[in-house]
């Protein structure tokens, strides 16, 4: 993922009062809507293990931890092929690689519907843990030939309203429609709707040609920039420190009383489903204004998740007041994608890819990390102990964007 290339709007005839503005293109919204019905698909597709877990387990008869490996393997794959993904295929058009992960994604899901076993798929996820990865990488490069530079946010909030509207709907939806189909059923029809999308792609997303070299040289040469590697760290952080809490968000929940006694299952649903509705409703708020406000939203927005993360521990006496904690911290998180992704395509433009890549190299790193060292703290200590050092890593991050803007001039 190490192209050079600046933002790949392809320069118009003078007579076409269709483009005459370059910098202002005409919004494809079949485009986005296709960018977006794939990042759905994909997240979707990504976390439907862990709704149907037992059921897989119980029908391959293995542990419920070995069937969980089929969501650790995605993001293993991701956390090598997104900063590698260009250097592989530094010339093919990037709406082709789009297409192309779109089948690996539709054949990953169609075998995981038949394999008889959990080896065969746990290949199949590598395919998935690929097509997510590049996806990403790609996304930002494909969203400004869509839109234009200077509305870059405005279309990568499609993307990212992928992801929450996958959250909020997807798993739940798919894990409803596996008690009819049965899991194998539900993977059957992500693997049909994908292959669906593949079409829609193709005929909707425009070129995008890389130019330039591929190099893995320039991953190394755009973290060099004033502020960037700053900020950079700075996404890792906070993405760690949101995963090092939220990872064991059902812990944290179960400690909420309601008239001294513990709230049910059904009131932990409500609140988990109150964390995608936030998220959702702020891909589309912070979506107006990002463009505008992304250096501020990447300092304030980690800042107000760990005070987030601390008050869902020290409220834990009002299942009211932690609904209100779960909103906000799914409306300020789940547009974070969109807020990093926009300072990227700022703050370097002529490294779309390099920059991307960089985003997804940081967010796999931190799940991975949140996951094994979260899992030492909470068995260590507590579940309180953990949700502190998240909020503390949060506002390190917060820290670290704040001093990336002032490392690179940029402070308005």
């Amino acid at each position: 993922m190490t192209t050079t290339a600046p933002v790949p709007v392809s320069p118009a005839p003078q007579n076409d009062p269709a483009s005459r503005n370059d910098a202002a293109p005409r919004m494809r919204y079949g485009a986005l809507i296709a960018m977006m019905s794939m990042s759905f698909l994909l997240v979707t597709a990504e976390f439907l293990p862990n709704g149907v877990l037992l059921e897989i387990a119980d029908e391959l008869r293995v542990t419920p931890g070995q069937a969980g490996q089929l969501v650790t393997v995605t993001a293993l794959v991701g956390l090598f092929v997104a900063p590698t993904v260009g250097l592989a295929l530094p010339r093919l058009d990037r709406r082709s690689l789009l297409v192309w992960m779109a089948v690996a994604a539709a054949v990953s899901n169609a075998v995981v519907a038949v394999a008889p076993s959990l080896p065969l798929m746990l290949l199949a996820r590598v395919l998935l843990g690929a097509a997510l990865s590049a996806f990403w990488a790609m996304s930002i490069t494909v969203a400004a030939r869509i839109a234009g530079p200077e509305r870059i946010g405005r279309a990568v909030v499609f993307t990212t309203a992928g992801t929450s509207l996958a959250t909020v709907a997807g798993v739940p939806v798919g894990v409803m429609l596996s008690e009819v189909l049965g899991w194998r059923g539900v993977f059957g029809l992500a693997a049909a709707a994908t292959a669906l999308l593949v079409v829609a792609l193709r005929i909707l997303l425009p070129s995008v040609p890389p130019e330039g070299a591929a190099r893995l040289s320039t991953l190394v040469d755009t973290l060099r920039r004033p502020g960037v590697s700053l900020g950079m760290a700075g996404h890792l952080l906070v993405v760690l420190g949101h995963f090092l809490a939220y990872t064991y968000i059902r812990l944290a929940l179960e400690r909420v009383r309601s008239d001294g006694e513990p709230i049910d299952a059904g009131t932990i649903i409500l609140l988990l489903a109150l964390f995608g509705v936030g998220g959702l409703l702020g891909n589309v708020l912070i979506g107006l204004v990002v463009d505008r406000g992304y250096r501020r939203l990447a300092v304030v927005s980690p800042v107000v998740i760990a005070l987030m993360a601390i008050l869902m521990i020290v409220g834990a006496g009002s299942p009211w007041g932690i609904g209100a904690v779960a909103f906000v911290w799914g409306f300020c998180f789940a547009s974070w994608l969109l807020v990093v992704n926009t300072w990227v395509g700022h703050r370097m433009p002529d490294r779309l890819e390099a920059g991307g890549s960089l985003v997804v190299v940081g967010f796999q790193a931190a799940i991975m990390l949140a996951a094994g060292f979260g899992g030492i703290l909470v068995d260590a200590s507590s579940v309180v102990v953990v949700y502190l050092c998240g909020a503390t890593v949060l506002v390190l991050g917060a820290v670290l964007f704040g001093m990336s803007n002032r490392a690179s001039g940029d402070r308005a």
